[in-house]
């Protein structure tokens, strides 16, 4: 059977190490190795936070090393804010909140321009208001129902 396009056409595939090279160059990392520290933590933690049609479509526009650290996640059963998404990462990585978000938004930069407009969408939908900040994505939000 033949796979079916996608509504969301990605950008320009990239490899690996230009994505690597871009995350260095937006979190003005010192080597390589610190830039693809910081690529494998942030999609880990993300990969714990995507389900869904929105977590496979983003893994097949990832390099496949970045898709694997996404997809090893098994995703947790409460969604986290933001902050809490940011305070999680500095835990688990043994680093500062500051630099636990320094490292989201060099990551995610990346990861925004390989997902497109549309599948980054459908991902901030799915996931608590304050992600589309971390994104690099202004923060709209949604309208409130008015109490009766």
């Amino acid at each position: 059977m033949y796979d079916q396009p996608r509504p969301n056409p990605a950008q320009a595939a990239m490899t690996f190490d230009q994505m690597l090279e871009r995350v260095r160059y937006e979190g003005a990392y010192p080597t390589r190795e610190r830039a693809e520290e910081a690529v494998r933590t942030v999609l880990a933690a993300l990969g714990r936070q995507v389900t869904g049609d929105e977590r496979v479509d983003l893994a097949q526009c990832l390099p496949v090393e970045a898709a694997l650290a996404l997809t090893a996640q098994i995703p947790d059963t409460e969604q986290l804010t933001g902050w809490g998404f940011i305070k999680d990462m500095a835990v688990r990585s043994d680093c500062s909140p500051a630099v636990a978000r320094w490292d989201t938004g060099a990551v995610l930069a990346a990861v925004t321009a390989l997902a497109g407009p549309d599948l980054l969408a459908r991902i901030l939908q799915r996931l608590p208001d304050d992600y589309a900040l971390l994104f690099g994505q202004a923060q709209l939000r949604r309208p409130q129902r008015a109490a009766t």
